[in-house]
């Protein structure tokens, strides 16, 4: 068998790595399931159809096919892709069993995704998302749109990662506003607006002349809408400012600034009001966010999302939406590379069991059974060499207690300290800080 050898874009993270991540899903879910949001799991695969009928999606999907397909048996296969993002399949599954859920209907997903993309720092073709929606039937308060930062601010402030900025705008401002200016292909022009951090305000404006039609005015007028930006509601009247007139643009301004206001008066300092956030998916019909790590903001965004009003509908019914993903792999690939994060120790394991003889292993798991039952974390020496190498043993492990079991009464020691004291697996209990790994930035001493 040759060398293995990694896929571009797929990444395994090592066990430390994976604690790690578990822990960060954990106060994810945490935060979620404070707010009110219910866990939900959808399948991998949907049809290309829906996959691909929003957005500028289909250089990113990874068709499912079987090796060897059955010529004669029912086709279908080629028509299905992995998902790409969890809010198409969550509009689709809203749609499947909207006369089972309570609205408003609020869920939570975690799980992966895959995008054919070009693999780089932060970004990968495998990862884990962390999403959140809520949906109604028929209309949906705008409350939520500036409940969404709330949730976020709250699930990474929660985290051991740098302080974050959510950059909201609204489409609607953008709409009204090309509208306004005389543009009428404004799907066109926010996606081009949406490139302006890659490729600079002069490419912008040549994208804006080639596909939406924008001439040198409209296309600078365009320019200087994405200019603004403001931590509060003095957004507004740098807007008006510009001179356009538009009910959808008005409209659009009263929504954001709810959102500003609202997320000023919870967490001051979290919101940014920064008018160049377009979102390049079609599906986005009202507030959108991007969310930038303080220190890592070249990388772009690592939590994003919007309302969306008609991705989920049927006939004459509508299941108006507003929903924000934590890209979890993105920003943890980000910290990692940048060796940010540490754990305490690489194994849950608190507590290693030495073996005095082989014949009295039975003793030995005894012992760790009791300890177990009792939530202390604890395995078994693989061997009953002599004490300091198992000892030894537990040192290269990261296990900072080794129990030794005794016909006169066990002892516990401490490897790290050498304090060495009597102890009983029935109460002896660790300090909290050793009966799990800690999770920390780098150089803290976790």
């Amino acid at each position: 068998m040759s060398k293995p050898t990694p896929i571009s874009g797929f990444p395994e993270w090592t066990p430390a790595q994976r604690m790690i991540e578990q822990f960060v899903l954990d106060r994810i879910r945490t935060t979620f399931e404070l707010y009110g949001f219910a866990p939900l799991e959808t399948r991998s695969v949907e049809p290309l159809d829906q996959l691909l009928r929003k957005g500028e999606t289909s250089k990113e999907v990874y068709l499912l096919r079987r090796l060897q397909a059955d010529a004669d048996g029912p086709a279908g296969d080629d028509a299905l892709g992995l998902h790409f993002d969890l809010t198409v399949p969550f509009a689709r599954y809203v749609l499947e069993n909207a006369g089972k859920l309570q609205f408003p209907f609020r869920r939570y997903q975690i799980q992966k995704v895959w995008r054919g993309e070009r693999p780089q720092e932060g970004r990968y073709r495998e990862f884990l998302q962390a999403d959140i929606d809520i949906v109604d039937r028929d209309t949906l308060p705008a409350q939520y749109e500036a409940e969404m930062p709330l949730v976020i601010g709250d699930a990474l402030r929660s985290l051991p990662i740098p302080p974050v900025r959510i950059q909201v705008n609204n489409r609607k401002i953008c709409e009204g506003f090309y509208r306004g200016i005389g543009l009428t292909d404004a799907e066109a022009a926010l996606r081009a607006v949406d490139k302006l951090d890659k490729i600079g305000p002069a490419k912008v404006t040549e994208l804006l002349a080639e596909t939406a039609g924008a001439s040198e005015a409209q296309a600078k007028a365009v320019l200087s809408l994405a200019e603004i930006s403001a931590p509060d509601a003095s957004f507004a009247d740098a807007v008006r400012a510009l001179g356009v007139s538009d009910p959808l643009l008005d409209e659009g301004v009263a929504e954001l600034t709810a959102v500003v206001e609202t997320a000023a008066a919870h967490a001051p300092g979290l919101c940014v009001a920064d008018l160049r956030i377009a979102r390049g998916l079609d599906y986005y019909t009202g507030t959108v966010y991007e969310t930038q790590m303080i220190g890592y903001e070249r990388f772009g965004s690592i939590c994003s999302g919007g309302r969306y009003d008609n991705l989920a509908s049927s006939g004459n019914v509508r299941f108006p939406g507003v929903g924000i993903s934590i890209g979890v792999t993105r920003l943890l690939g980000l910290l990692f590379g940048a060796e940010a994060l540490a754990v305490s120790r690489s194994v849950p394991t608190c507590v290693l069991v030495a073996v005095t003889a082989e014949e009295d292993r039975a003793a030995s798991d005894g012992v760790a059974a009791a300890l177990r039952s009792r939530g202390v974390p604890t395995e078994v020496s693989p061997s009953a060499a002599k004490f300091g190498k198992q000892i030894r043993y537990a040192e290269r492990r990261g296990i900072p207690y080794v129990w030794f079991p005794g016909a006169d009464g066990d002892e516990v020691k401490d490897i790290r300290s050498g304090e060495q004291v009597a102890a009983s697996a029935g109460e002896w209990t660790p300090p909290r800080a050793d009966l799990k790994p800690l999770v920390g930035p780098a150089g803290t001493g976790v």
